[in-house]
C-alpha cells in the first residue's frame, strides 16, 4: 500500500484530508507526519503555512528522532537544519547525523550566533573538521578565547597549518597561504595589535585606544572581514533617509527630519539633489547638539560608525540602530553601556535590520526582560520562525491582544488565538 506522502505528492487527497495532514492530524507513524507537514510546509501554497505553525509546535522527542536517524529522508533534514527552522535542542543530533553533509554544517557555522556557536563547540564531529571550525572562526560572536582553542586544535591536527618561518610551496591538498593566515593563533595576532602606537580609527579621530577600548578592538578583529567588505560605505538609515513609519511619535518623526536635514547639509553641494520648493521648518527648531550628532555620524566610515556603537552615548545608538550596514548595527548590541530600556525600544521598532531582531534573542541578558520578548513577538519585522519560537513566553492577556493584532502575521495571530483558549482552559480547570 502506497504511503500518504506519496499520495500527497501525487496530489491525490482531498481537501478535508489535507488540511488533516497540515494540522499533523493523520493516522501514520511520526516520521511520516513530519516528512508530510515538511512536503506541505515547503512546496503546498495553500497547506504550507498551516504546516509550518504545526512543525514550530510539533512534539520535541519525536523531532529528536527524527534528526537522530541517518535513514530520514534528505528533505526533513535539510528542513530542521536549515537557520529558519533550526531548534537549539534539536542541533547535537543534527550535527552528529552522518546524513548532514559538513558544508550544510559550515553554512550555519557561517549564519548562526552565540546559542548555536556554544552547542557547535561541544560537538566531536565539529570541532574535528577543517571546513566545520573555518566557518566557525568567520563568525562574529565567536568569542577569543574560542578561536584561540580551535587554533590549538587545529595545529595539533594539521601540522601544516601551523605558524612556520621558512614554509615550503603547498602541495597537492596542502593549505594555501590564505588558509594558513586565517588560522594565525589568536594570541599573536592581540601580541602584535598591541605593539602598535595606534589602530587604525577610520574617519574619527578623537576615538582613541587604552584598555579600556577592548570591546572596540576585539569587534574588530572578530569582524575584520564584513568591515573590509563594506569599507567606506556611508550612513544610510533602514527604510530611507526620512522614513516616518504609522507608528511613529512625534518625537521621532521629528527626529528623523532633523536626521535628513542634518545629512543634506553634510553632504557637498555636487551630490546635492536638484533644488526644491522651501520646506517650512519643523515646529520645534533643531538643537546644534542633536544636529551635530547626525552630521559626526554621517562623515564617519564605518569603522568609524562602529566605535561610536560601542562607545558613543544613548542618542548616538539609537541612530545607528538603524543603520542599513549590519556590522555597524550589531555593534550597538555589543555596547557596554546599553541599557535595557534601549533594546525594549528597539525590538518594537520596524526600521531596523532583520538581523538586529534574532540578534537580540540570543542575549540571554535581554531575554531576562519580559518586555524585550512581548515587544519582539508583536513587531511585524520579527522574522516568522523568530516570533514563534518566543510565543511560549507570553502571558494570557498579551497573547489575548496578539490575536488581534493586525499587523503582524496571520500565522502568529492564529496561534496566539490556540495558546490563549488553551491556558484560558487551563486555569478553569483549576
Amino acid at each position: 500500500m502506497a504511503r500518504l506522502i506519496d499520495q500527497i505528492r501525487a496530489s491525490k487527497l482531498p481537501s478535508n484530508m489535507m488540511q488533516f495532514a497540515a494540522r499533523g492530524a493523520l493516522q501514520v507513524p511520526a516520521a511520516e507526519n513530519i516528512e508530510i507537514l515538511v512536503y506541505l510546509a515547503k512546496y503546498n501554497k495553500v497547506f504550507g503555512e498551516l504546516a509550518r505553525m504545526t512543525l514550530a509546535g510539533w512534539d520535541e522527542k519525536a523531532c529528536l528522532a527524527a534528526v537522530a536517524d541517518p535513514q530520514t529522508p534528505p528533505e526533513v533534514l535539510n528542513y530542521f537544519i536549515s537557520s529558519d527552522n533550526l531548534r537549539p535542542t534539536l542541533l547535537p543530533a543534527l550535527l552528529e547525523n552522518p546524513s548532514i553533509r559538513e558544508e550544510q554544517i559550515a553554512k550555519l557555522a557561517n549564519t548562526v550566533f552565540r546559542d548555536i556557536i556554544e552547542v557547535m563547540l561541544k560537538s566531536p564531529r565539529v570541532r574535528s573538521s577543517r571546513t566545520v571550525v573555518a566557518a566557525l572562526k568567520s563568525n562574529p560572536t565567536l568569542k577569543r578565547e574560542e578561536a584561540a582553542e580551535l587554533d590549538s586544535l587545529v595545529a595539533a591536527t594539521s601540522p601544516v597549518l601551523a605558524p612556520a618561518t621558512g614554509a615550503s610551496s603547498p602541495g597537492p591538498g596542502s593549505a594555501t597561504e590564505s588558509d594558513v593566515a586565517s588560522y594565525a593563533p589568536a594570541p599573536e595576532l592581540i601580541e602584535g595589535a598591541e605593539g602598535s602606537q595606534e589602530p587604525d580609527t577610520g574617519n574619527n579621530p578623537e576615538v582613541t585606544f587604552g584598555v579600556e577600548d577592548e570591546s572596540v578592538f576585539t569587534y574588530f578583529k572578530e569582524h575584520a572581514d564584513d568591515i573590509a567588505v563594506e569599507g567606506e560605505k556611508p550612513y544610510q538609515a533602514i527604510g530611507g533617509t526620512f522614513d516616518l513609519l504609522s507608528g511613529e511619535s512625534h518625537d521621532e518623526a521629528e527626529t528623523h527630519a532633523e536626521e535628513k536635514a542634518a545629512i543634506e547639509s553634510s553632504q557637498p553641494a555636487s551630490a546635492a539633489t536638484p533644488a526644491r520648493a522651501p520646506v517650512a521648518p519643523p515646529k520645534h527648531a533643531a538643537s546644534p547638539k542633536r544636529e551635530n550628532t547626525f552630521q559626526k555620524i554621517n562623515s564617519l566610515d564605518v569603522k568609524g560608525r562602529i566605535q561610536l556603537a560601542l562607545k558613543g552615548n544613548k542618542e548616538e545608538r539609537s541612530i545607528l540602530i538603524r543603520d542599513g550596514t549590519k556590522v555597524v548595527a550589531l555593534a550597538v548590541l555589543e555596547a557596554p553601556k546599553l541599557s535595557d530600556g534601549e533594546v525594549e525600544k528597539f525590538a518594537s521598532q520596524k526600521n531596523v535590520l532583520e538581523a538586529v531582531l534574532r540578534q537580540i534573542p540570543l542575549k540571554r541578558r535581554f531575554m531576562k526582560n519580559y518586555i524585550v520578548v512581548r515587544n519582539l513577538v508583536a513587531n511585524p519585522r520579527t522574522p516568522l520562525d523568530l516570533g514563534l519560537g518566543l510565543m511560549k513566553n507570553l502571558l494570557t492577556q498579551d497573547l489575548k491582544n496578539l490575536s488581534a493584532n493586525k499587523e503582524v502575521s496571520e500565522t502568529i495571530r492564529k496561534l496566539a488565538l490556540k495558546m490563549y483558549k488553551q491556558k484560558l482552559d487551563a486555569a478553569n480547570k483549576k
